[in-house]
């Protein structure tokens, strides 16, 4: 049986609340638009020192924390109970959860901006907090699953990678503080690869497996290549630990990188596959999206393979998270997000004798237009930033991804809007 007939089949019996998920992914549209004001804030500086203390840092961690951590917690919440076949966690931890990270995450990136320790470790703090406690619900719901091993093995890789993620911000956090840490450039490189690479990476691969086929009504790739796709990635996250703690660093991190760079290359075909084979095959710019954060996420690894050999570029790491950030990562995930909202309030808008409204009826697509073009005219406007290393043009394309994660903004509302209008 494919995906899509699965999730449509059984899933609804696994259903949050609307309010859970539709709260996640509402922060994470909000988020968006505040990563591109604090974009806009740090655009002088961004294309010499994209990650340094600032404007430019907060916005980083606003689309990591704001948009990817939160699609991955709504996602997590609602999509691995599909795969694990067991009940979804409890919906008022999830909500308390929410309450706890919001303003967290809100915090950190005011203390980042503002360059103001105390303000960001209290920020950090509350996340912690937060996705210890979601990392908590998400053992409960992948111990004893009985379906899906690959996506549950993705599920499980991602939980230990977050639990390194929240330790090295805890100890980068501390050093801002002036508290005793280890060594800091250890816990940088270990961030800065099992935050993008490790948590959300594996996450990205896993749910992949559920969300592609379900929206191309197409079967899911087989156990097998979901297993060798998630041993090459497990196996590139393991090199780079060991050559993060200074075991031979060179070898171990190109090796990694050439693992990681199969998996996920891997990972591609395997979607493009079910692409072709599925029975919906217009699946417009949502995954035009998609493929160019596949696109993204790839050449993420030429960038980083010309860092480890200090290839003659400027701005190189800038380049680098360019690439795996914004067109791999945050493309793919604002692709995924525009089928999953209104999918997602689909399923919950019928009932009491009506008829469920479709997920077009629930779309406004000038607004997905706008957004589209805007955020693609903004990425291209940041590459001619690093490539000029110019302030202004930094600023003129942050304001444009402005513009298009408002666009965005409204189009989550008016799904909300045509929600309630369509309930009993």
């Amino acid at each position: 049986m494919s995906v899509g007939g699965a999730f449509l089949g059984g899933a609804k019996t696994r259903l949050l609340p609307a309010s859970i998920p539709l709260r996640f992914f509402g922060a994470a549209c909000v988020f968006h638009w505040f990563a591109w004001l604090a974009l806009l804030a740090g655009a002088q500086a961004w294309p010499q020192a994209p990650a340094s203390m600032g404007w430019p840092l907060a916005a980083l961690h606003l689309v990591t924390l704001g948009v990817l951590g939160m699609t991955a917690m709504g996602a997590g919440a609602q999509l691995l109970p599909v795969a694990t076949r067991k009940p979804a966690p409890g919906h008022r931890l999830l909500a308390a959860i929410w309450w706890t990270y919001t303003p967290g995450v809100a915090v950190l990136a005011l203390g980042m901006g503002l360059v103001r320790p105390p303000l960001l470790a209290a920020g950090a703090v509350a996340v912690v907090i937060a996705f210890t406690g979601w990392a908590a619900l998400m053992v409960r719901n992948l111990r004893g699953a009985r379906g899906m091993p690959g996506v549950v093995a993705h599920g499980w890789a991602a939980l230990v990678a977050l639990a390194l993620v929240l330790a090295t911000a805890l100890s980068l956090a501390g050093s801002w503080l002036g508290l005793p840490a280890p060594a800091r450039d250890t816990a940088l490189a270990l961030h800065f690869v099992f935050a993008p690479y490790g948590f959300m990476g594996m996450l990205v691969l896993g749910l992949a497996y559920i969300l592609v086929p379900m929206f191309a009504l197409a079967d899911a790739p087989g156990e097998r290549s979901q297993r060798v796709s998630f041993s090459l990635a497990a196996s590139a996250l393991a090199l780079a630990a060991l050559a993060a703690l200074g075991l031979a660093p060179v070898p171990l991190r190109c090796a990694a990188l050439l693992a990681g760079a199969l998996a996920v290359s891997l990972h591609v075909v395997l979607m493009r596959r079910v692409l072709r084979a599925g029975m919906r095959k217009e699946l417009g710019r949502s995954f035009t999206l998609v493929k160019i954060g596949w696109g993204g996420w790839l050449a993420s690894f030429a960038f980083g393979f010309a860092v480890l050999l200090d290839a003659p570029l400027p701005r190189l790491p800038a380049w680098f998270g360019l690439c795996l950030i914004g067109v791999g990562l945050l493309t793919f995930v604002l692709g995924i997000l525009q089928r999953i909202l209104p999918f997602l309030a689909a399923m919950h808008a019928g009932g009491a004798g009506r008829r469920a409204p479709t997920p077009s009826a629930l779309t406004d697509d000038r607004l997905l237009r706008v957004h589209f073009s805007c955020h693609l005219a903004a990425l291209a406007g940041l590459a001619l930033a690093l490539g000029a290393g110019s302030g202004w043009l930094a600023a003129g394309a942050a304001a444009i991804g402005a513009a298009g994660a408002l666009a965005f903004c409204f189009f989550y509302a008016t799904i909300l809007k045509r929600l309630q209008s369509a309930r009993p």
